[in-house]
C-alpha cells in the first residue's frame, strides 16, 4: 500500500479561476459531439493529465492492453498548474484531464470541455446516485467523479487529552495547544474554519462574514505551530504537532504510521471535495477519451484507489468491494456517502473568488 501524496490536489482552492480561463475560452462544449459509437480506438492516442501518484502505475499499459489506445500519463502538481496548460493556448495536447469540481465546473462553463457522451460510459451506473448530483456540475455534463472526501480536524487524543469536536478547538486552542496546531494555508481551505465555526457558508462571497472570518484568522495565527498543506500528518507523527486541520484521506496517512491518530468531522460542519476526470474540447480522441473514463469507472480500477490512496471513491460498487479491515484500520473510509453529502460542496465562485485570494494573502502576511 502506498502512502505517497499528491501535493495540494483535491485542497488547492480557486485561485482566481475566472480570469486565468476568460482569456482563453474556446466557446466550445455547448452541445454533445456526435462521436462513433464503433470507432477504432487502436487509432487514437491518449494523453491523461493526473496528480502524481494518485493512479496505478501501470494504468496506461493496462489501458492499453485493454481498448488497444496508445495512452500517455502525464503529472500537474496542482489544479493551478494543469489550468494554466489548459488555457495557455486552443490546444494543449490533453485529452483528459484531472481536475477537482470547482475547476471543471469553471472550465465547463468557459467552453473548455467537452460534454460527455454517456452512451459511451456505462460504468458510470457504478456511482452512488449522489454522485450525479453534485454542486459543481449537476448530472455530470462535464465531469466524472474520481475521488471525494471532507476535511476535518487530525490529532492525537494522547498530546490533546480530549477528543474535540468543533472548529473551535483549533481556531481558539487550549492554553496547553498553543504552538502544537497546524491549518492548510490554501485559500478557499484557510477560510473554512472561520467561516464555519460561525455558521456562515464555505462559498460565501459576503464581504461582512469574510472579514470577521480574516478577523478570526488573525487571531488564530499566533496559536499556530505553523500553515502546512502537505506535512502536516508527518507533524503529528513525532509529536511536533497535536492537533492539524487536514483532508481526511491525508489524515489517513498519520494513521498508517501511527493508529492512535484520529479524524473528526466539526460539529459545525465542513466541505465535501470531489477531483473529477475531464474531457477537453479541443481533444481529437474524444472516443478514446470516453472510453478511458468508463475504464476508470470500473469498480476494480476504483477499489485500487480506495485501498491504495486512502479515499473514498464514489463508485458504489468499489466501495463495497473493500475489506472491511481497511475501513476498520482506516476508519475516514467508513464515513458513509449520507454523512458526506452533508458536507457543503465546494463551487468555483467566478470574480469572487478573488475575495479569498486577497483574504488568504492578508492572513499570511500579516505578521
Amino acid at each position: 500500500m502506498t502512502t505517497t501524496r499528491r501535493i495540494v490536489a483535491a485542497a488547492a482552492g480557486t485561485i482566481a479561476l475566472a480570469f486565468a480561463v476568460s482569456s482563453c475560452s474556446s466557446g466550445g462544449g455547448d452541445a454533445v459531439e456526435t462521436l462513433d459509437p464503433n470507432a477504432d480506438l487502436s487509432e487514437q492516442t491518449l494523453t491523461v493529465s493526473i496528480w502524481a501518484d494518485y493512479s496505478p502505475e501501470d494504468l496506461a499499459e493496462k489501458f492499453e492492453a485493454e481498448t488497444g489506445v496508445k495512452t500517455t500519463i502525464v503529472n500537474h502538481t496542482t489544479n493551478e498548474d494543469i489550468v494554466a496548460k489548459l488555457t495557455a493556448s486552443a490546444d494543449s495536447g490533453i485529452d483528459v484531464a484531472f481536475v477537482s469540481g470547482q475547476y471543471a465546473q469553471a472550465l465547463g462553463e468557459q467552453g473548455l470541455l467537452a460534454k460527455l457522451d454517456k452512451s459511451l460510459i456505462p460504468n458510470e451506473e457504478n456511482l452512488y446516485p449522489e454522485a450525479l448530483e453534485l454542486a459543481y456540475d449537476p448530472g455530470n455534463v462535464y465531469s466524472e467523479p474520481y475521488a471525494w472526501g471532507t476535511t476535518g480536524l487530525c490529532y492525537r487524543p494522547d498530546l490533546t487529552g480530549y477528543d474535540p469536536t468543533s472548529w473551535n478547538d483549533l481556531l481558539n486552542p487550549k492554553p496547553e495547544l498553543v504552538g502544537k496546531t497546524t491549518m492548510l494555508s490554501t485559500d478557499r481551505w484557510l477560510a473554512e474554519p472561520a467561516l464555519k465555526a460561525a455558521g456562515n457558508s464555505i462559498n460565501t462571497t459576503d464581504d461582512d462574514e469574510l472579514a470577521a472570518a480574516k478577523e478570526q484568522l488573525l487571531k488564530t495565527k499566533s496559536t499556530l505551530l505553523a500553515y502546512d498543506d502537505t506535512t502536516f500528518y508527518s507533524k503529528l507523527v513525532s509529536g511536533e504537532a497535536a492537533m492539524v486541520q487536514a483532508w481526511d484521506g491525508w489524515c489517513n496517512y498519520g494513521i498508517a504510521e501511527d493508529p492512535t491518530i484520529k479524524f473528526v468531522v466539526p460539529e459545525e460542519g465542513s466541505d465535501l471535495w470531489t477531483d473529477t476526470m475531464t474531457v477537453l474540447d479541443s481533444s481529437k480522441n474524444k472516443e478514446a477519451a470516453m472510453a478511458f473514463i468508463n475504464y476508470i469507472l470500473d469498480p476494480e480500477v476504483q477499489t485500487w484507489v480506495a485501498e491504495n490512496i486512502l479515499y473514498k471513491v464514489p463508485n458504489k460498487a468499489a466501495m463495497e468491494a473493500l475489506d472491511p479491515t481497511l475501513i476498520e484500520q482506516y476508519p475516514t473510509l467508513g464515513i458513509t456517502v449520507d454523512e458526506l453529502m452533508e458536507q457543503e460542496g465546494i463551487i468555483d465562485l467566478g470574480e469572487d473568488s478573488l475575495k479569498y485570494v486577497d483574504l488568504n494573502a492578508e492572513v499570511l502576511a500579516t505578521n
